[in-house]
This record gives structure tokens, sequence and C-alpha cells, in this order.
């Protein structure tokens, strides 16, 4: 057992790997400012209400809720097109605070780092699935904040002995099947909870971005990796490197890419319910095709996705969202 802090833990995907964390024994304390995330979703364990970027802060909880072993970062903003539209807005939230935070766990003594990561870092890579050797070519400011983010572990890494972990997972999606947990971003941007609300009758119509991609079907293709999943990589990424396993980065993903009308499909499948479809042009910095080799993390910490096939996805993040907006 670990004693760990997890910044963003309130929030969607840190709030999954906060319950495998504790259903692996870990003891551990939540940093978040509640911007975006929700206090119920913390199912109890000690939250402190601060940004992950304030050094005045982040002192105080190494200095009265420490020592830690390891920090799991997953404190951060994550919309393509807003990058595009405030782009130092995330060169704030997602870089300078992370080197804050770098400051402080090293300050403290932390010996393990595992930063939520993106394949946007990747850009729109000439070959599919990509794999973690590909080019750094990110054409939006959230991946290239991102992937400012790594060097900079890389740098601390090799300066002050810290293992740390990027993962890099694609597409995170789904709702934890036990119930309590899932997205609920303000504004949702993303695909899933995007239609099914649609579906619902919560919103007239899924705005469809773009239907002229050099695709199969003229939509983007994604890689979708349900937040299970991926939680449970954070849990192996963490007790990895206390054990004095190598630092890094690594694909999290399914290895299948599902283009968005093939997800509307699912969706319709899965709740029984039309989709409203309203076509849009394309957005700025959105790649084409997004899809994950994960190879590398399968084989070396035993990771696999068992629920990321769409079917799974989808029907527990309709499950969620019926008992979230009581449909």
């Amino acid at each position: 057992m670990a004693r760990l802090l997890i910044t963003g833990g309130a929030g969607y995907v840190g709030s999954h790997a906060l319950r495998a964390l504790v259903a692996g024994g870990h003891d551990v304390v939540v940093l978040d400012d509640l911007r975006s995330g929700a206090a119920e979703a913390v199912a109890g364990a000690p939250l402190v209400r601060a940004d992950a970027g304030d050094p005045g802060a982040l002192a105080r909880v190494f200095a009265e809720r420490g020592p830690f072993q390891g920090v799991l970062h997953f404190a951060g903003s994550i919309s393509v097109p807003e990058s595009v539209a405030k782009p130092l807005l995330y060169y704030r939230n997602n870089a300078a605070a992370s080197a804050a935070l770098l400051d402080a766990a090293l300050a403290h003594g932390v010996r393990a780092f595992v930063f939520s990561s993106t394949a946007a870092v990747y850009g729109s890579p000439a070959r599919q699935p990509i794999e973690e050797d590909a080019p750094i070519q990110p054409e939006s400011p959230y991946g290239a904040s991102k992937a400012m983010v790594e060097r900079m572990l890389a740098d601390a890494g090799h300066a002050h002995c810290l293992g740390w972990l990027a993962l890099r997972y694609f597409n995170a999606s789904g709702a934890d099947p036990g119930g309590g947990i899932g997205e609920r971003h303000d504004p949702e941007t993303h695909l899933i909870p995007l239609a099914l609300e649609a579906a619902a009758g919560l919103r007239p119509a899924l705005l469809l971005h773009g239907t002229d991609w050099p695709t199969p079907d003229g939509t983007c293709v994604r890689d979708y990796v349900h937040v299970s999943d991926l939680a449970d990589a954070h849990r192996l990424g963490i007790e990895a490197l206390l054990a004095g396993g190598a630092s890094g980065c690594f694909n999290l993903g399914s290895g299948t890419g599902r283009s968005i009308r093939e997800v509307l499909a699912a969706v319709e499948r899965v709740t029984g319910r039309r989709v409203p479809v309203q076509e849009a042009a394309r957005r700025p910095g959105d790649p084409p095709v997004l899809v994950a080799d994960a190879t590398r993390f399968r084989r070396g910490l035993g990771w696999a996705p068992e629920r990321s096939d769409l079917d799974t996805i989808v029907a527990t993040a309709w499950d969620w969202l019926r008992a979230w907006r009581g449909i």
C-alpha cells in the first residue's frame, strides 16, 4: 500500500482511477479545484479543494497530507477546439501548472509520477495504428501543452531520479459499470455522451463535424477505450514505478478504430432510439484518424482493456446518463 496524491481526482478519468487505487488498497488524497469535477465523485476519499498549479496550496498539501510516495496528475484542460481559441489558457493550465506540481513533488521526496497525457501529441501520423516512437507533431495547443509536460517529466526524471510515466490515451469513454460516476463535463464536448443526450432528447441534435474526411465513410475515426480500463492502467503504472519499473511514454487504447457513424449506430443499437444529426464544418485541430498500438503497455505491465468493445462502452455510458439525468 502506498500513500498517493491524485490531482483532478474529482473529474472523469481521475475519479475512476481513484476507485481502482482504493480497491487496490492504496491510501489516496484528492486535490481538485472542482472547476470541472464533482465532490461526490471522490466517494469519501479526503478532498483538498485547490488549484493543482498553485505553489502555496501545493506546499501545504504536501506538508500537511504527506508524505506521498506517488502522484497521479489528471488535472488540466482537455478541449481541442477551446485550446485553438484560447491557447494561453492551455499552456497555463496544463504546462505551467504541471511544472509547479512537479516542483512541489520533487521538493517533498516523491518517487513516482504518472501523467495523464493524450494521443493528441502525435498530430496526424502517417502510419496507423500509432506506436510510441511516432513523431511528436501536435496540431493543437492542447496536444502541444501535453507534449511539453512529457518533456518536463523526462528531464526531471534524468536530473532527479524520478520515476515517471506519461500515459497517452486515446478516446476515454464509458462509465463505471458499478454505477455512481460517469462523464459529466460542462459543457460536454465528447462524442458518446453528446450522441446519447441527442438520443434521449436532451439536446436537439448531434453536430457531426465533417463528412468529407479521408476515411471509409467520411467521418473521423477514433480509438475508444473504456474509462475503467484506463483506471486499471494507472493503478498498474504507479505500482510498477514504485516497484522500480522503467519510466517512459505509453499508449493506451483498444487498438480498434471506429468512425463517428459507427459510434452513432452503436448508440442507436444500445438505446433503441434514433440519434438526430446536424452536419457541420470540420473543427480546427482534428486529425482524421487516431488508433493506438498499445502493445508496449500490454506486454510490459500485463494490461488488458477488457471493457473496451464499443457496445459495452456505450451501454455503461447510457446506464450512467439515465441514472444521473433521471431518464
